[in-house]
């Protein structure tokens, strides 16, 4: 069966994780983070074998090890009782990263919502992932070249995931709202057959 699926989608900074987790503490909603699912892997197994060949050499995993892995994190945690995909809504972030990423998923996933976190402005986004990285205690990620990179990498090979999805399944939110105000975007379009909250006007993130 397909699962049906709502997408968080945004720029690294743009709070995908932050609505996700929130989202997943609501009763029907499970959440899952492809970031947390590389975090957890098993590479006693041949697909964790596959992205460990890949990660650690520096290469970039490929679509398909990179779907398992989270195919296998998905059936885990039906399997576990976790997600029941009969009454929950699947809320992703983090993938599909890509638009091959995206073509593979579309038998496993009933994408019914995309939420694009737009955030035209940049320095928001730098402003938050070093305050992010200095929390977490990543000093690398702090680094205003790498943060660089990381928003171009999502200029290039993610935003054009946008258009592989109708655009009447796209809402955009205003991820420079404070998050309770975003989460209440979100929950309100999910309550309103899919209509853009009111508070935000699309042609307003179309650059981002």
């Amino acid at each position: 069966m397909k699962y049906k699926t709502f997408l968080l989608f945004g720029a690294p900074g743009s709070g995908k994780g932050t609505q996700g987790k929130t989202l997943g503490t609501i009763p029907r909603f499970f959440h899952c983070a492809c970031g947390d699912v590389f975090r957890s892997i098993d590479t006693r197994t041949a697909v964790g074998k596959a992205f460990l060949e890949y990660s650690s050499k520096g290469q970039l995993v490929p679509d398909d090890v990179t779907v398992e892995l989270w195919k296998e994190a998905i059936d885990a945690a039906v399997d576990a009782h976790k997600f029941k995909p009969d009454i929950d809504t699947l809320v992703l972030d983090g993938i599909p990263r890509n638009v091959g990423q995206a073509e593979i998923m579309e038998e496993m996933i009933d994408v019914q919502k995309v939420f694009h976190l737009s955030c035209p402005d940049r320095a928001t986004l730098f402003y938050r992932l070093k305050k992010r990285a200095l929390k977490d205690n990543r000093l690398d990620d702090a680094n205003e070249e790498v943060i660089q990179r990381r928003l171009e990498l999502y200029d290039k090979d993610s935003k054009p995931v946008l258009s592989h999805y109708p655009s009447e399944c796209v809402t955009c939110i205003d991820a420079t709202q404070p998050p309770a105000k975003v989460l209440f975007d979100i929950l309100a379009s999910v309550n309103d057959n899919g209509a853009v909250p009111r508070t935000y006007e699309p042609a307003a993130a179309a650059a981002v």
